[in-house]
């Protein structure tokens, strides 16, 4: 009988596929995490991982993967509904977002109306949100880039400008619009790779045969613009962080490319189980007024 500790741990070797980190991150011993995980192919009878050279999941684990995912994910939601049942509340909402800067004011709208209500909220990269959702780690993602999985469900919340933000006493400061090509020689401030804002970037750059050349990776998005205000480079702005944002005198320059845009877009997992104030909080963000917003 395969034990439930087994099947989490599986999951978190699946992920990093790297022992060392897996135990790291589990809090266990790598001897005992390795027994755990031959116990559970031995169990199967087939084994889950390829171990010719790096650690790599094999295409019977990843089917064993997303019937676990799908099968943890469903105890947590039977928890949890029986929870929200038994104690009659609103229960709880976990949301994850790359940045919470956009969602200030939803969120602030939906704890003044339902304050007995839980809101937890998780930071994110795009490429686990998918992940999470199906597991129901999480109840709803908002991301700046699309999310492609057949299991999820999405309601386009807005569409964003993204500009050119520079110090005050740049010689682009004064510019009406700029080009990538004008941008090719600038220092650039940026977020690390696999952020939107990295990655519209080196789209960007990449359409017209360039590199960005980048001086700051930042993990903290919202010292970006402080950075750039600093005059340590130059960076991409979203409008909404442009008008939503005075900590940085900055000036913010549209560019002149069609894709120089994001679109956020708010998730769900189609058979998740949402509590009444997930899907309070659903309703809040998709019937917010975000052409008003700032």
């Amino acid at each position: 009988m395969m034990e439930l500790n087994a099947l989490r741990q599986f999951l978190v070797v699946s992920r990093l596929e790297h022992l060392s980190r897996a135990a790291e991150e589990l809090r266990v011993a790598q001897p005992s995490l390795s027994r755990t995980i031959a116990r559970l192919e031995a169990e199967l009878g087939v084994p889950l991982f390829d171990r010719s050279g790096r650690l790599r999941l094999n295409d019977t684990g990843r089917i064993f993967r997303d019937h676990v995912e799908r099968a943890l994910g469903e105890l947590e939601a039977g928890r949890r509904a029986v929870t929200e049942a038994t104690t009659q509340g609103l229960g709880a909402v976990r949301l994850a977002s790359e940045t919470f800067l956009t969602l200030t004011a939803p969120l602030a709208a939906f704890k003044r109306s339902h304050p007995a209500a839980e809101i937890q909220l998780h930071w994110s990269p795009p490429e686990d949100m998918a992940r999470r959702l199906r597991a129901q780690e999480i109840d709803l993602c908002v991301a700046s880039q699309p999310i492609h999985h057949p299991g999820l469900q999405s309601a386009r919340l807005f569409e964003d400008e993204v500009g050119a933000a520079v110090p005050l006493d740049h010689p682009l400061a004064s510019r009406a619009s700029v080009t990538i090509d004008e941008l090719a020689d600038q220092s650039f401030v940026t977020a690390r790779s696999g952020h939107w804002l990295r990655r519209l970037l080196d789209r960007l750059f990449a359409a017209h045969g360039l590199t960005p050349k980048i001086v700051c990776e930042s993990d903290e998005h919202s010292a970006i613009s402080d950075l750039i205000s600093a005059g340590l480079g130059i960076g991409l702005v979203p409008a909404y962080a442009r008008r939503s944002t005075t900590r940085a005198p900055l000036a913010w320059i549209p560019i002149d490319d069609p894709g120089s845009r994001r679109t956020v877009n708010l998730y769900w997992a189609t058979d998740g189980h949402l509590s009444t104030a997930a899907r309070l909080l659903r309703t809040t963000i998709t019937d917010w007024n975000w052409t008003a917003r700032g």
